[in-house]
C-alpha cells in the first residue's frame, strides 16, 4: 500500500497546514507589534523633548526601572494569557522581602537562611492562590483580591509585631550579606552604561518564558486554557495543574523582586508594594496580553515596562512635573490597547 499526497485544488495545497505564510501577515500576528510601535514613538517622543534622555547613563537608568517592573510583569503576562489574574502581586514582593530579613535578624541565621524560608513562603501563597481558584470555581478578581489583603494586614501587622516598627531592622552586617547582594543587587559598568543585576535577570526571565510558550507542550496549555478551560479540559489539558503553575511563577518572580528590593536597601518598610500590582497588568496589557486571555506574550510585557521605564524617568529629564505620569500611563494604555485591537483585526482579515 502505497501512500498518495493529499488532492490538490487550483493549484493550492488541500491542507491549511502547508500553505505559506507570508511576512507580512506574520508580522501583523505578533501580540506584541502594538507595543513596539508604542515604544519606538515614545522613544522619539523623549528624545526630542528631554536632551539628556540619550546620555548613556540615561539608557541604564531606564533599563533599571523597566527591570523592576518587567520581572514581574513576565509571569504576570503569562497568568494573563492563561485568562487570570492576581492582585496580590504587588505585596507578594514585599512580603517576599519582609520574610528574608526578619526571619535571618530573629534567628541570628545567615541570610541564605532567609532567602531560602522566603522562598518556600512565597510559593506557598502561589500556589495557595491556584489551589483556591481551582477548588472554589470563584474568579481570580475575588481570590486574589482576598490575598491581596490578607497579605497588606500580615506585612504591616507582624513587622509591627517583632520589630516594633513599621519597618525591618538592619541585617548588612550578617553573614552571607555581601553574597546575596551581589546575586539579587549588584551592578557592574558596561561600555559606560551602569547595568543592575535585575536586568539580566529580567531578559533572562524573558527568554525563558518566551521559550515556554513557543516551544513547550505547557505553552501550549497555557493558550489553550486562556482561551477556554472547559475546552481544554475536554482535549486532556491539565488545566487544574497549568493554572497553580502559572501562580507559582508569579510567586518565584515576587520572591525574586522581593529580595532585590531587600538587599538594595537593607531595610524594607512593610506598607510598600500596594498599587504595584496595576503597574504590572497595564505593562502586560500595553504589551499585547488580553484581559479576556489566550492571546500574548513575554516578549510584549517586556516591551511594555520599557514602556513604563521610559516614560517614568523621560519625564523627570524632561524637567516636567512627575504628578504628570499617571496620566501618561493611563494614555498609553489607551492608545496601546486600541493599537493593539486594531492590529489584531488586521492580522485576522489577511487570514
Amino acid at each position: 500500500m502505497t501512500a498518495t499526497a493529499p488532492p490538490v485544488k487550483d493549484g493550492a495545497p488541500a491542507d491549511e497546514r502547508l500553505l505559506r505564510t507570508s511576512p507580512l501577515r506574520k508580522l501583523l500576528g505578533r501580540p506584541e507589534l502594538g507595543s513596539v510601535v508604542g515604544a519606538v514613538a515614545v522613544f522619539l517622543f523623549f528624545a526630542i523633548v528631554a536632551d539628556s534622555f540619550l546620555r548613556a547613563s540615561s539608557f541604564g537608568t531606564v533599563l533599571y526601572a523597566a527591570s523592576t517592573i518587567g520581572i514581574m510583569a513576565v509571569p504576570v503576562a503569562l497568568l494573563m494569557i492563561g485568562g487570570e489574574f492576581d492582585l496580590s502581586a504587588g505585596v507578594l514582593v514585599t512580603s517576599s522581602a519582609l520574610v528574608s530579613s526578619m526571619f535571618s535578624f530573629q534567628m541570628t541565621a545567615n541570610v541564605w537562611v532567609g532567602v531560602g524560608v522566603s522562598l518556600l513562603v512565597t510559593l506557598a501563597v502561589g500556589v495557595f492562590n491556584g489551589v483556591m481558584l481551582t477548588r472554589t470555581k470563584l474568579p481570580s478578581f475575588i481570590i486574589t483580591l482576598g490575598t491581596f489583603l490578607m497579605l497588606t494586614g500580615l506585612n504591616l501587622g507582624l513587622t509591627k509585631l517583632i520589630s516594633g516598627t513599621v519597618s525591618t531592622k538592619t541585617i548588612a552586617d550578617m553573614e552571607g550579606f555581601a553574597s546575596a547582594r551581589a546575586l539579587f543587587a549588584s551592578q557592574f559598568s558596561l561600555g559606560g552604561i551602569d547595568i543592575k543585576v535585575t536586568i539580566l535577570w529580567w531578559f533572562a526571565l524573558v527568554a525563558l518564558a518566551t521559550w515556554i510558550l513557543l516551544r513547550t507542550r505547557f505553552g501550549n496549555w497555557i493558550f489553550a486554557v486562556g482561551g477556554g478551560a472547559d475546552a481544554a479540559r475536554a482535549v486532556g489539558v491539565p488545566v487544574r495543574t497549568t493554572k497553580i503553575g502559572l501562580y507559582m511563577g508569579v510567586a518565584f518572580c515576587a520572591w525574586v523582586s522581593g529580595q532585590h528590593l531587600l538587599f538594595s536597601f537593607d531595610v524594607v518598610q512593610s506598607g510598600e508594594g500596594v498599587g504595584s500590582e496595576l503597574i504590572y497588568i497595564i505593562a502586560a496589557v500595553i504589551g499585547g496580553c488580553l484581559i479576556t486571555g489566550g492571546y500574548g506574550s513575554a516578549i510584549g510585557s517586556a516591551v511594555g515596562a520599557f514602556i513604563f521605564g521610559m516614560t517614568s524617568k523621560g519625564i523627570v529629564y524632561a524637567e516636567w512635573n512627575p504628578d504628570w505620569f499617571k496620566f501618561f500611563l493611563g494614555a498609553m494604555l489607551l492608545l496601546a490597547t486600541l493599537l493593539n485591537a486594531w492590529v489584531r483585526k488586521r492580522a485576522e482579515a489577511t487570514t
